[in-house]
């Protein structure tokens, strides 16, 4: 006949010491995450200064970034505040060009004044957006860069 005996065992870990570690490696990897992005953030707006089309060089010197912190997450955008980015990065339809203060148009070298012109509209010239598209690629060059040190 078999005899079954009663065998148990029982250990008690203490974990506060691991998880103070894992909290202290998290925050520091979430600071080099941090960092990676800030970095990213500039380098998207270096490019997108570059690509910037240079007239009188506002609209390129207008190109700022600005970081967002919520508590574990961290982002970033690039932007400009010049009026006119959004006709230079999408481009414009043709439209009508009427006076607002005068009754009619006039210009140096123009023949005469005239009440209205037809402009055929502008091309785009992004800027902005292909800068934002090469993120990921300055995100990991940027992160390997921090981690390596």
């Amino acid at each position: 006949m078999a005899r079954y005996v009663n065998t148990s065992a029982s250990a008690r870990v203490d974990t506060r010491a691991y998880e103070r570690g894992l909290r202290r490696y998290l925050g520091r990897m979430s600071n080099d995450v941090r960092r990676a992005v800030e970095r990213t953030a500039v380098d998207v707006q270096n490019e997108a200064r570059r690509r910037a089309p240079v007239d009188t060089g506002r609209l390129r010197s207008s190109i700022v970034h600005r970081m967002e912190n919520r508590g574990r997450s961290v982002s970033y955008s690039v932007g400009t505040n010049v009026n006119y980015a959004a006709a230079v990065e999408f481009g414009t339809a043709p439209h009508v060009i009427v006076p607002k203060n005068r009754k009619a148009l006039y210009w140096p070298g123009a023949a005469h004044p005239v009440a209205k012109v037809n402009h055929p509209g502008t091309a785009a010239r992004p800027f902005l957006r292909p800068a934002i598209e090469l993120t990921e690629q300055f995100f990991r060059k940027n992160l390997s860069q921090i981690r390596g040190r």
